[in-house]
């Protein structure tokens, strides 16, 4: 049960074994009073004398026990949180170096939500089970077994007859673990979209209010809560009647050791010293019994917990190596591509199972070192996961891509990083001033480098114009920029690293066509300037037909059309379209879709 947390623990296990002794001591220092008890019932109750020191003496004795059980139970709790924080450390360190060596892809497909709840509720939740269950639940486990063996040698008649809650309770808790543990697959599940649902629910707000789509999202949003909420009472409900039959029965360890014990005294089978001290010590361990088997429940928590976390580390790793770039130059070559994204979805019995959705199909074409090579096509038509592909957020299942030759899979993702710069439709700013936001391009560019690529850029016009100029803040995302500042700023920063291939994904699709008109005029520019290879991503022929060297189109993920030079240059826009209804074998109302 507790394998694999040890191995997250490493030094710091001993913590765990030193807290469970302490709480093992403050747990047999609550048995003491009640043997304390019985050695002032029995004489009374046999009709010896005994003093009043004497009974005073035994009162100061039970108060002492319960002094140092309190002391020694929260020195031993102490200990176990401190060992379960570190366990906690180390396992967060681990799961953030194994992150590092995922494909960014796999997690940003599993949602902000899924992340947060994993590294922050998922494995807070295991702090409660690491610094309880192994020191309160193993303690209060063997002091009772100890207690009990001490009563057969009393008297194994009455010894038996104590034992009689167990079955009973064993029986009910079993059940509810084995109800609880059908449920628990979907609870986790729900609670993970719900986490999703509330993050997009509130990023997605000012849209939401623009397109007046409050009730739709707030549906969504409802709904994911009440399943969540739903799912919870139904593990609950399975679980409540069982966990309330066991927990009555379970510390009422009297229930036959009263009256039959009683009896087998008058028939003169057992003593009545050894019923009082059996009762004594019976009543003694009711509560541990209750407290040790109470973190059963928990337990498969721990193993589903730790199971997930598994999951997570368990992922493929991005395919790379520590090798630098050493292509021949930066021509970047689709060697027979194909990709599927892959969903997880309840399966037929509730467990989690994988769904892949192909989205790429046998992908075949070369763009060229110094050109810019223009992807356009629909959408969902399989361009931006060209682009993800190129940045290497994930590992092709069939096929592979290469720059200059040299696969990506066969250099390290920071040779790859250092040599591409990659500009998406909505690029994330930094609450910080525009000059450190731009200085990420390249953190080692001095403030006077950075002013110098703003004025090349022709972005000192409205910067100039802020209240604080380079020095003003960005706001959260860099709401404090208009859409079409924001993409200058991030062609910038691409610009100032300096790369050799530049990767354009619908940086313009959601602006307006005058800013539009700007950011590709720039863009043109940094390419221009820098004599950079350029993948360019669009849905606007005319764009792909005036900034492009080279054409190709997409639909439904397979290349269908690749023009490029003076084939290019003597088409029209009506006469690729043709081209590629033709090809695409699309109606006409879609090509129109193009020209957007």
């Amino acid at each position: 049960m507790f394998q694999k947390v040890f191995e997250y623990a490493g030094p710091h296990k001993k913590g765990l074994y030193v807290a469970t002794a302490i709480v093992l001591v403050s747990v047999l220092l609550g048995v003491f009073p009640f043997v304390l008890a019985y050695q002032v019932i029995a004489p009374l109750v046999m009709g010896e004398a005994i003093t009043a020191s004497f009974i005073i003496q035994h009162v100061i004795l039970v108060l002492v026990c319960l002094v140092l059980q309190a002391l020694f139970y929260g020195w031993g709790l102490n200990l176990s949180h401190k060992a379960a924080y570190d366990t906690l450390l180390r396992l967060r360190t681990a799961l953030q170096k194994r992150f590092e060596k995922l494909p960014l892809g796999v997690i940003q497909d599993k949602g902000t939500g899924t992340v947060k709840k994993l590294f922050v509720d998922d494995v807070d939740s295991l702090e409660v089970l690491l610094a309880h269950s192994m020191p309160e639940g193993i303690a209060n486990l063997m002091v009772p077994i100890a207690v009990y063996v001490a009563m057969f040698f009393v008297d194994w008649k009455l010894a038996l007859l104590s034992l009689a809650s167990i079955p009973l309770s064993l029986v009910a808790m079993m059940t509810m673990y084995s109800v609880g543990m059908k449920k628990m697959g979907p609870y986790y599940m729900a609670g993970q979209k719900m986490n999703n649902t509330i993050i997009e629910y509130i990023n997605g707000m000012e849209v939401v209010k623009v397109f007046n789509k409050d009730a739709d999202s707030y549906e969504r949003f409802r709904k994911d809560i009440s399943d969540y909420r739903n799912y919870t009472l139904a593990w609950y409900r399975a679980a409540w009647p069982w966990m309330a039959i066991y927990s009555s029965l379970l510390p009422c360890t009297i229930i036959l050791t009263l009256p039959v014990g009683a009896w087998f005294v008058l028939c003169g089978w057992s003593a009545l010293p050894n019923l009082i001290l059996v009762l004594c010590l019976s009543l003694s361990i009711g509560m541990p019994l209750l407290k040790s088997l109470g973190f059963l429940p928990t337990m498969p928590q721990l193993n589903y917990k730790i199971s997930a976390l598994e999951q997570v580390l368990d992922a493929p790793e991005l395919q790379q190596t520590n090798d630098s770039f050493h292509g021949i130059d930066d021509t970047v070559t689709y060697d027979h591509v194909s990709f599927a994204y892959q969903t997880t979805q309840p399966g037929p019995d509730g467990k989690p199972a994988v769904v892949e959705d192909e989205v790429l199909h046998d992908i075949s074409f070369t763009a060229k070192a110094g050109q810019k090579t223009a992807l356009v096509g629909e959408s969902g038509s399989g361009k931006s996961t060209l682009a993800k592909l190129l940045i290497h957020y994930y590992d092709p299942q069939k096929g592979s891509i290469s720059i200059g030759g040299q696969k990506l899979c066969d250099m390290s993702l920071e040779a790859l990083n250092s040599r591409i710069s990659y500009v998406a439709q909505d690029q994330y700013l930094f609450n910080t001033s525009l000059l450190e936001n731009i200085r990420l391009g390249r953190l080692t560019a001095t403030d006077e480098e950075v002013i110098e690529a703003a004025k090349k850029a022709q972005c000192m016009e409205f910067i100039e114009k802020l209240p604080q100029g380079i020095h003003s803040m960005a706001g959260d995302a860099g709401k404090m920029l208009s859409g079409g500042q924001r993409q200058a700023l991030t062609l910038l920063m691409a610009s100032l690293k300096q790369p050799k291939l530049l990767l354009l994904d619908e940086h313009t699709a959601a602006l307006d066509p005058k800013t539009a008109d700007k950011v590709l005029a720039l863009s043109d520019q940094i390419v221009q300037e820098n004599n950079l290879t350029t993948l360019m991503i669009t849905h606007n022929m005319k764009d792909a037909i005036a900034h492009g060297n080279r054409l190709i189109m997409m639909d439904a993920g397979r290349v269908v059309v690749d023009i490029s030079g003076e084939d290019k240059k003597k088409l029209t826009v009506p006469d690729l379209l043709a081209l590629f209804s033709r090809a695409s074998g699309s109606d006409e109302a879609n090509d129109k879709m193009l020209l957007s």
